[in-house]
């Protein structure tokens, strides 16, 4: 576990009316969706609020739509990185919010009232409770809504060690969770949020806020192929073994065993055939459609 690089403002308390909320996005040649992300975070109707932005040195014109919303942007930089865990780190850095965020330059506030209604409940969560989240609704290509994803703790406590299940896009953590346990290892490409919560949700309690969708998550990331979802479920696992959690869990083995289903029907079927059948089986258990929408 890696140090933090700062220290808390002893003046800082959970009972602020209206705490400072940092926003950090880590970018990396995002042009075409950086400003949508943005504008969601400018036109927040909460106005105790910051905006960090970490660049991995992009070349597509990410740099000067960065110079041009710099009156936005209370803080910035563009340089080489080594991931999206190390532009977090560096973010951390520079973070004053009480709460902290995170999105990515394809993500957006879902709408203006989201930190708003956040703070208002963020208020009133315990002391001892540093991490709070609602709920992210999931995009496809097409700029169409899909369906939330985010249940309340209760239900996914017990899931949690097994795999991960919060939607980090809408979790805010509070400042003083990285000073006691430090920040985002670097040696995960996909995993280190939740190698990150699994060093606090293993023995403490999350809060989860009801009725309110944090984000748009638009679809084409990580997991939108089944070597990348390998590769993500791997790092979960070596997170999990990280933690004293020795043997892979069901649903762990389950998730996996999903995983290479669909590697290989794309490799039988073909992409788009693959995808209309794994569709025609989330219909059959009442599951919305997703693959064929994604």
């Amino acid at each position: 576990m890696t140090a933090s690089p700062y220290h808390i403002n002893d003046d800082m308390t959970n009972t602020s009316p209206t705490p400072l909320v940092t926003v950090i996005v880590a970018v990396f040649n995002g042009v075409t969706t950086l400003q949508h992300c943005i504008d969601s975070v400018i036109q927040q109707s909460y106005p105790n609020k910051e905006l960090i932005i970490i660049d991995g040195g992009s070349k597509d014109g990410t740099v000067d739509l960065l110079k041009k919303n710099n009156d936005s942007i209370n803080y910035w930089i563009s340089e080489p990185d080594h991931g999206i865990y190390n532009a977090w780190n560096k973010a951390l850095m520079h973070a004053k919010g009480e709460w902290i965020c995170f999105l990515g330059a394809d993500d957006y506030f879902w709408n203006d009232l989201v930190l708003e209604r956040m703070t208002a409940e963020l208020v009133k969560v315990p002391a001892e409770i540093s991490v709070a989240y609602g709920q992210v609704m999931l995009i496809n290509e097409a700029g169409e809504s899909l369906y939330p994803v985010g249940n309340p703790w209760e239900i996914i406590k017990g899931k949690f060690m097994q795999v991960m299940c919060i939607p980090h896009q809408g979790t805010m953590h509070r400042r003083s969770l990285f000073e006691r346990n430090g920040i985002f290892d670097e040696s995960f490409r996909v995993g280190g949020d939740y190698e990150f919560l699994l060093r606090e949700l293993k023995s403490a309690e999350a809060v989860f806020i009801p009725s309110i969708v944090v984000a748009g998550m638009r679809l084409g990331g990580i997991s939108s192929t089944p070597a990348n979802s390998i590769e993500m479920l791997r790092d979960f696992r070596r997170a999990q073994l990280m933690h004293g959690q020795r043997m892979p869990s069901f649903k762990w083995m389950m998730a996996l065993s999903k995983v290479y289903l669909r590697l290989v029907l794309w490799r039988m079927l073909g992409e788009k055939s693959a995808r209309k059948a794994l569709d025609f089986a989330r219909r059959i258990v009442g599951l919305p459609k997703y693959w064929t929408r994604s």
